[in-house]
């Protein structure tokens, strides 16, 4: 009988290792297939949100929910806009790029995790892309955000919508406790927050998060072309410089 179990021992660690194998490999292939399909349909996105984009210049008019409210924690507006994060189509709000890390992603309405791995969310309770206000987007940090850690401030950031371009200056980058909202409340100026989880290599349910906190610089309005960070843009019929 000892022979017997030295002899089945070394068979039985085989198989669990086999097992461990099949089953990380398993594992490997499903999150390639959800990158993959995450990145096949933030790029459908972006045509998408282009061919609507094209549509409501054409059109000359652009229809968006608007956010009155100065006070974006009352528990009613945060009721509120939590119904919101069932309602999402498949049309991106806007366009959000970076130039700097090469980022340019469809921003959508929520922050769900089937929105976060097609693209990044606008946080409920923010202001709305091309409204004045706050507007707060999320990512992950092992996603779309993960580029966040090289931006600095001064750097310039583009939101897209339908209505025309937004340029953003980086005024701040912080780390805070995740309770922390402060940056996420309206501010004197019309602003862009971006946040994601901090520290971007930690394994597992990150205790920080990393914040980006930008100031309107420039609204260009009219058709929507590319805009380059710190020119006019050529295509525009229309710009103006915050106040």
């Amino acid at each position: 009988m000892p022979l017997e179990s030295n002899v089945c021992k070394p068979k039985l660690w085989i198989s669990i290792e086999r097992a461990l194998l099949l089953g990380g490999i398993a594992l490997l292939a499903l999150y390639g297939a959800a990158r993959i399909e995450g990145i096949l349909t933030s790029r459908a996105a972006v045509k998408a949100f282009d061919r609507f984009d094209r549509a409501a210049i054409a059109r000359g008019s652009y229809s968006g929910a608007a956010n009155a409210s100065s006070k974006p924690w009352d528990d009613h507006r945060v009721e509120a806009y939590k119904q919101t994060l069932a309602e999402q189509t498949s049309r991106p709000l806007a366009l959000l790029r970076i130039s700097k890390i090469r980022l340019e992603v469809p921003v959508f309405d929520g922050t769900d995790d089937l929105t976060l791995n097609h693209a990044v969310g606008r946080i409920a309770g923010t202001a709305r892309p091309g409204e004045r206000g706050n507007i707060g987007i999320a990512g992950h940090r092992d996603g779309y955000f993960r580029g966040l850690k090289d931006v600095a401030v001064g750097d310039t950031i583009e939101l897209k919508t339908p209505k025309g371009i937004d340029l953003y200056a980086v005024q701040q980058v912080s780390i805070v406790s995740p309770t922390d909202v402060t940056a996420l409340r309206p501010q004197p100026v019309p602003s862009l927050t971006l946040v994601t989880c901090y520290p971007f290599d930690f394994i597992g349910s990150a205790p920080k998060r990393y914040i980006v906190t930008t100031s309107l610089i420039r609204e260009t309005r009219g058709e929507a072309g590319s805009l380059t960070p710190g020119l006019p843009s050529k295509t525009s019929n229309s710009t103006r410089r915050a106040k």
